[in-house]
């Protein structure tokens, strides 16, 4: 179960010290403070869910959705979510494990969104394509053509077939957003890939 100091607060309310009794759950281990205002009773709390409460407004984006989806082999440690209005990336080490939080422009922040749902609760996950391009904008210095067929194909190692089955509609509408180069040729790369 997740709780914010709200909820705790009401929670605790019939003990004549509500403070005392909350100092002792969390020294038992029975209450677990990930941040200020926000405890779980179980470790097995999905990060996912918690990941908009640690830090938000927010969305699972970057690494993490990119390896929800099955693009990236590797299996992710810390939850990557994208924020906006905050104008600065920021990390939260809890005891639940990390949290990354990195900023992107507010005109991309609505678009290529699902909520997906848990049992502790709900999440934004950021689509294949939105993953990439949000990875892509935190990746400014690639622009040519070859570098992003090197960053795609043997750094991330994306499958070729996996980029090919991306929505390109969507990607062309979404690239220009951005307003970074590296996005843009992504956007082109894969135009040119699937022509091939």
């Amino acid at each position: 179960m997740i709780e914010t100091s709200l909820t705790m607060g009401e929670r605790l309310a019939q003990y004549a010290s509500p403070r005392a009794r909350m100092t002792r759950l969390l020294k038992n281990g029975d209450l677990i403070r990930v941040r200020r205002g926000l405890y779980v009773e179980d470790r097995s709390v999905s990060r996912l869910v918690l990941a908009p409460l640690v830090y938000g407004p927010s969305y699972i984006s970057f690494q993490s959705a990119l390896a929800i989806h099955g693009l990236i082999p590797e299996q992710v440690a810390v939850v990557t979510s994208a924020s906006y209005a905050k104008n600065r990336d920021r990390t939260f080490r809890t005891p639940l494990g990390e949290f990354c939080y990195w900023y992107l422009p507010p005109a991309v922040y609505p678009y290529g969104l699902r909520l997906e749902d848990d049992v502790a609760g709900h999440y934004l996950l950021a689509s294949p394509e939105k993953a990439l391009c949000d990875l892509l904008y935190k990746t400014p210095e690639v622009t040519t053509q070859a570098r992003m067929e090197a960053l795609l194909l043997a750094d991330w190692r994306i499958e070729r077939e996996a980029l090919r089955a991306l929505d390109r509609d969507f990607i062309q509408w979404l690239a220009p957003r951005y307003r970074r180069r590296s996005v843009r040729a992504f956007s082109r790369w894969l135009a040119g890939d699937a022509a091939r």
